[in-house]
């Protein structure tokens, strides 16, 4: 089973024009690029939050959630919450907007989908070093259960790698080979199309 922080990735690419054209990314795929052959992927989820006061950006985030339910893929949103900031070079407060529930969710779901038995392996897409406890309580009460981490693209954990059975770092040829295509066709006929500043 895999879990996706979408942000992190998000950034992990963003933060690197060498990499935004990697951001129509195919989890599904990427994940069967980590699995052994008679693996069967038992789940797919994928976490972020919308921000709803930038449209465009929005409206990207949108077509990809879509491109993604329709390869099984389960979208978990969290939500931007307002927030105050003291700027101290300007002395002046300022608003900013702050993700919420991502980490607490990830952690939720890790830790149920284990009492509920849904996977014998876990792979976490993040360096988020907030989701330890969470695994901590999988090991405790399922030794028996593998959880490993792959890495963004140009991030690591070493805190996170220790708690961890198995590591992997997502590399340019991972990303490369999980594309979605560039018109992606649903079953109900309406058509995805990767957003141009995505190419």
């Amino acid at each position: 089973m895999l879990f996706v922080d979408g942000f992190n990735v998000y950034h992990s690419l963003k933060s690197n024009p060498k990499y935004h054209k990697f951001l129509w990314l195919d989890f599904r795929t990427l994940a069967e690029l980590f699995t052994k052959k008679n693996d069967t992927i038992s789940g797919l989820y994928y976490f972020s939050a919308c921000a709803t006061w930038r449209p465009k950006s929005m409206k990207r985030h949108r077509i990809l959630i879509d491109a993604l339910k329709s390869r099984g893929v389960k979208a978990i949103l969290g939500k931007f919450k307002e927030k105050d900031k003291y700027c101290s070079l300007c002395k002046r407060c300022f608003k900013s907007r702050e993700e919420k529930q991502t980490d607490v969710n990830i952690a939720v779901h890790l830790v149920k989908e284990a009492f509920l038995d849904k996977y014998d392996t876990a792979f976490l897409m993040t360096n988020d070093t907030d989701l330890i406890p969470a695994i901590k309580v999988v090991k405790d009460h399922f030794p028996q259960k593998k959880i490993g981490v792959l890495f963004p693209i140009g991030r690591w954990s070493a805190e996170l790698k220790g708690v961890c059975d198995f590591w992997r770092k997502i590399e340019r040829k991972h990303l490369s080979k999980s594309q979605f295509p560039d018109k992606l066709t649903l079953p109900s006929g309406i058509i995805l199309k990767r957003p141009s500043t995505w190419s």
